[in-house]
C-alpha cells in the first residue's frame, strides 16, 4: 500500500485511466472484428471506414503507437481488398 499522499492519489488516477484505456481498446477490437467478420465487400468497406477512423483517433491521442496503428489499418485494407 502506498504511504504518501501523492502515491495514494496516483493509485486512484491509474485505476481510472486503466479502466478508460481498457474501454477504448475494447471498442477498437470490436471495430476490427466487425471488419473481419464481413463476407460482402460493400458492407466490409463501410465497417473499414469506421475502423480506420477509430484507429487513427487512438493513434493521435496516444493510445496506440503510430506504427502499430498503421499495421492494423494495413491488415484491414488487405483483408477488404481480398474479398
Amino acid at each position: 500500500m502506498p504511504q504518501h499522499k501523492s502515491s495514494i492519489k496516483r493509485v486512484r488516477q491509474e485505476k481510472k485511466r486503466r479502466l478508460h484505456n481498457r474501454a477504448r481498446r475494447s471498442a477498437m477490437r470490436t471495430f476490427i472484428k466487425n471488419v473481419f467478420s464481413q463476407t460482402d465487400k460493400d458492407e466490409a468497406e463501410k465497417h473499414l471506414k469506421l475502423a480506420i477512423s477509430y484507429i487513427d483517433r487512438m493513434a493521435v491521442k496516444g493510445y496506440l503507437h503510430k506504427n502499430n496503428a498503421a499495421h492494423k489499418k494495413s491488415r484491414l485494407v488487405r483483408f477488404v481488398s481480398g474479398l
